[in-house]
């Protein structure tokens, strides 16, 4: 009897043409010949199809693993940024550094404890940018009631009764403190760990020696 000649796997020949990525681990390996029957060459067939779909969804999922890495950087970046507006605001002067309500500055109001506040995203925006009259909660926002309408009122001169800021913030600053707050503060309980406090502390180690 004749030996035929075994020829390559269409499969095969579509994994050579994408080099990085280990054959064995997608298929398994179909040898067929010239003259193979109709069924054996509707297997091969089947083969590559699922080979062609084993390789879109490995492409997918990498792409996706890519997507989301590049925006977990962006997100933590962004956290970043809202901790230095934080810092370089006067916000701790009443909230404490960890905002827990601890003020840094005795004659300052004393700020609400943040870690264990129920405010929502846009809450925390509208507190931050609006200020909370009569309470010491000053607006940072610096289009707050003249250009951008808070609580309610009509645009016009901001209450006579709102604490000065120390200083405004554009929207996009007041934003990215939210989600520093959100990240960091929100929801995180009365313990302040070593790592929190590291943190927000980064160019001064030696005050988080106390923390565990």
């Amino acid at each position: 009897m004749t030996e035929r000649t075994v020829g390559a796997h269409p499969a095969d020949i579509y994994l050579t043409s994408s080099p990085g990525i280990p054959r064995q681990s997608i298929f398994v390996r179909r040898s067929w010949t010239r003259g193979s029957s109709p069924r054996v060459m509707r297997e091969g067939w089947i083969d590559f199809i699922k080979a062609c779909f084993s390789i879109g969804a490995l492409v997918l999922a990498v792409g996706i693993l890519v997507q989301a890495t590049a925006a977990l950087a962006q997100n933590e970046d962004r956290v970043k940024a809202g901790l230095m507006t934080w810092r370089n605001s006067g916000c701790a002067d009443c909230h404490g550094a960890f905002a827990d309500g601890e003020k840094q500055r005795d004659e300052a109001p004393t700020g609400a404890n943040l870690r264990t506040t129920r405010l929502d995203a846009a809450a925390l925006k509208q507190t931050i940018g609006c200020g909370r009259p009569g309470t010491g909660m000053p607006a940072f926002d610096e289009g707050a009631y003249k250009v951008r309408p808070c609580n309610g009122q009509a645009l016009g001169p901001p209450p006579s009764d709102l604490y000065p800021a120390p200083r405004t913030l554009t929207p996009d600053e007041i934003d990215a403190v939210v989600t520093y707050l959100q990240a960091r503060i929100v929801g995180k309980g009365k313990t302040i760990t070593k790592q929190e406090c590291l943190f927000y502390y980064a160019d001064q180690p030696d005050w988080c020696d106390d923390y565990k």
